[in-house]
């Protein structure tokens, strides 16, 4: 099991509790973030600037096919960015935390 964070930008907040609400009922992630952001980016050759929510994820790696899967049912972008990073280091606990999160009940 190798834990992962996940970052994905979304339009608004509501879409972003959506999705991560819909993550955390199918146990495919066991916590979500909220944070606002501006984000500036080439789009269709153009530069674009807007305002967005970005979700931080915490799962493994082994579920990450089945959060895209999920997450291009739900959002609202043509392309979204759904980017993972392993994760090198954790606190304590985690791991188990982790683990206990993401299993079926």
């Amino acid at each position: 099991m190798k834990i992962i964070l996940l970052f994905l930008t979304c339009a608004n907040e509501k879409e972003a509790d959506v999705i991560a609400r819909t993550l955390l009922e199918k146990r495919l992630i066991v916590c979500a973030k909220k944070l606002p952001i501006s984000s500036s980016f080439f789009w269709k050759g153009s530069i674009d600037s807007v305002k967005e929510v970005l979700l931080i994820m915490e799962s493994v790696e082994e579920k990450f096919n089945q959060i895209e899967r999920e997450v291009r049912k739900l959002h609202s972008y043509e392309t979204f960015v759904l980017l993972s990073v392993p994760v090198s280091r954790a606190s304590k606990g985690v791991v188990e935390w982790v683990r206990g999160g993401l299993e079926r009940k």
